[in-house]
């Protein structure tokens, strides 16, 4: 209780224990005194008088909100103006009741408590998701998805302050020979240890994360010179100079380091993981315990790179752009819900190139906003001729590049396109990236509004790859949530990603969103995600991507398949 008055307060609590359960109190009436109080103890409830010598209501807000805990604030007092008591509870206060009507006090301190406690149990739910999605079990380390938004964040320049960084990839020697022989039990304990031990010889400020099995990843700032990474690498493979002890058995392991440095080998996390691992496979070719810098491959097939981005920018108007399909079912019935466009180019001198080469190079040169645009139409089109003949609640998936969604023309573009095709808006679904939405929130967000007034619908691909606030994520007007495929892979023999799916899977759940699975391969895998009543699923084990013509066919088999089902 906040109040200069011993009086008001005992006879408050002496209203409060009549009218219900017995309390505790404690009566405060300076700034200093409620610090000291909300520091101590974890109340359920405070009540302030406003008007007092030296302090007031709304000062005491200001203390309990800095302080950072919820606690429910109720201003009970008989000399405040309703303007100000408006105001104060604009500002964060809970309620306002009249000094004496304890009947009406009662009911708003029952109220405000049962709302902490709900707002509570949501906070410690999500800080339970988001410690599965972003630290890894076994070691308490962050992860790989962990590690991509830290690295992310630190390799955002503040004005005039250049960013350098350098990217290690660590991966421990031979260590798939001590899992078979001693088994996982031991190779887990052995994994605890090299953490540990790393943890205690990475330079000071340095981001450690365990990508997975035995791959561990080091990001450093301020390496100004190959030299001081060199000083890195030499102290992370010093620290496994020494045997590990388990069971009164020395494990001796080694581990292999490839480094790449930011800006010079990637501007993103993405590319720089992805070259400092290429470097860790050099180290090994090398003979292990050791370590390697990034080589730049790219740089040794400059020609190559240079005669695909000129043919890129020729190929829409060549026509050698294709799409193909690949099919999305409903787990429950087996039916085939919609398909994913996926874009395929045919190049006249190289044959079908690899969407990993040149997408990247779209979007590099920009290219990937025609392009996108084009697919968009293409995709539309298709599906409506799939309308057309007898499968009308057929959807379609279409990528969204973040240059693409970004672009100024975006809205009126996927207009133009539903105006063009007739088809349903809300049959179509752009899939975008989670790293993209994160971009530039709160436009972002106006954007998907708009997108939505469309009637189009919206869906987060390979979700829990990126870094997504689950804050924002609630606030995105979102349809979809799928599920990436690297965590899909392993499912259910490996633990870790099988309870990433299911974390995941209740996240979307709780948000009222579709769950779709990328990437499933094996009948295991399906009976997994049928289990947690995942909605959707996409993968080889139920079609390959496929041309317009071998979709229709598939289209006419499953309704035949269906007629046949029902007929028996």
């Amino acid at each position: 209780m906040v109040d200069d008055s011993d009086d008001d307060a005992f006879l408050l609590y002496t209203g409060l224990c009549a009218a219900g359960p017995p309390v505790e109190y404690q009566r405060v009436d300076s700034a200093a005194d409620l610090r000291q109080a909300i520091k101590e103890s974890d109340w359920d409830v405070i009540i302030s008088d406003h008007a007092m010598p030296g302090f007031s209501a709304v000062e005491a807000l200001d203390i309990v909100k800095d302080s950072g805990k919820d606690i429910p604030f109720l201003i009970y007092s008989g000399h405040i103006s309703e303007q100000t008591a408006v105001t104060t509870m604009l500002q964060g206060a809970s309620d306002f009741v009249e000094k004496g009507n304890i009947r009406r006090l009662v009911p708003a301190i029952e109220r405000e408590i049962a709302n902490a406690t709900v707002r509570r149990a949501k906070e410690r739910a999500d800080e339970y998701i988001e410690q599965l999605c972003y630290y890894d079990d076994l070691t308490g380390l962050p992860n790989r998805q962990r590690f991509c938004k830290e690295v992310d964040a630190r390799c955002q320049p503040a004005v005039g302050e250049p960013v350098r960084g350098v990217i290690a990839f660590l991966d421990l020697d031979r260590f798939a020979r001590i899992n078979s022989t001693f088994g996982y039990a031991t190779g887990d304990k052995l994994i605890e240890q090299a953490s540990r031990r790393l943890q205690s010889n990475v330079p000071a400020g340095a981001f450690l994360a365990r990508l997975g099995h035995d791959e561990f990843a080091l990001f450093v700032t301020d390496v100004a010179d190959p030299d001081e990474a060199r000083q890195v690498a030499e102290k992370l493979l010093a620290a496994f100079a020494e045997p590990f002890n388990w069971n009164g058995i020395d494990f001796y392991i080694t581990v292999s380091v490839g480094l790449s440095a930011f800006p010079e080998d990637g501007r993103d996390v993405a590319t720089l993981l992805k070259n400092a691992e290429s470097a860790m496979h050099l180290a090994k070719r090398s003979g292990r315990n050791t370590y390697q810098f990034y080589q730049n491959e790219f740089s040794r097939a400059s020609g190559e790179h240079l005669i695909l981005e000129s043919s890129l920018r020729r190929a829409l108007e060549r026509h050698e752009l294709f799409v193909q399909y690949q099919p999305c079912f409903d787990l429950a019935s087996g039916c085939i819900a919609g398909s994913e466009a996926l874009v395929r180019w045919r190049h006249p001198e190289f044959g079908v190139v690899q969407p990993d080469k040149f997408i990247a190079l779209a979007d590099e040169t920009g290219l990937i906003t025609e392009i996108g645009a084009w697919v968009m139409e293409e995709a539309c089109a298709q599906t409506r001729a799939w309308h057309n003949l007898g499968f009308e609640q057929l959807s379609i998936a279409v990528n969204v590049s973040a240059m693409q969604f970004r672009s100024a023309d975006f809205l009126s573009r996927v207009r133009t396109v539903l105006d063009r095709t007739g088809l349903n808006p809300h049959l179509l679904e752009l899939e975008i990236t989670e790293s993209a939405v994160m971009q530039e929130v709160e436009t972002t967000i106006l954007t998907l509004r708009a997108l939505k007034d469309l009637g189009v619908r919206i869906s987060i691909d390979d979700f829990g790859t990126g870094y997504s606030s689950l804050s924002y994520l609630r606030r995105f007007p979102l349809d979809i949530l799928k599920i990436d495929k690297s965590f899909v892979r392993d499912i259910p023999a490996d633990a870790d990603d099988s309870a990433i799916v299911r974390a995941i899977t209740t996240l979307a759940k709780t948000l009222k969103l579709i769950v779709q699975a990328e990437g499933v391969e094996t009948e295991e895998q399906a009976e997994f995600l049928r289990g947690l009543a995942c909605e959707r699923v996409q993968g080889y084990f139920f079609a390959r991507p496929l041309g317009p013509d071998a979709v229709f066919q598939m289209l006419k088999a499953s309704v035949a398949d269906q007629a046949a089902n029902h007929a028996g």
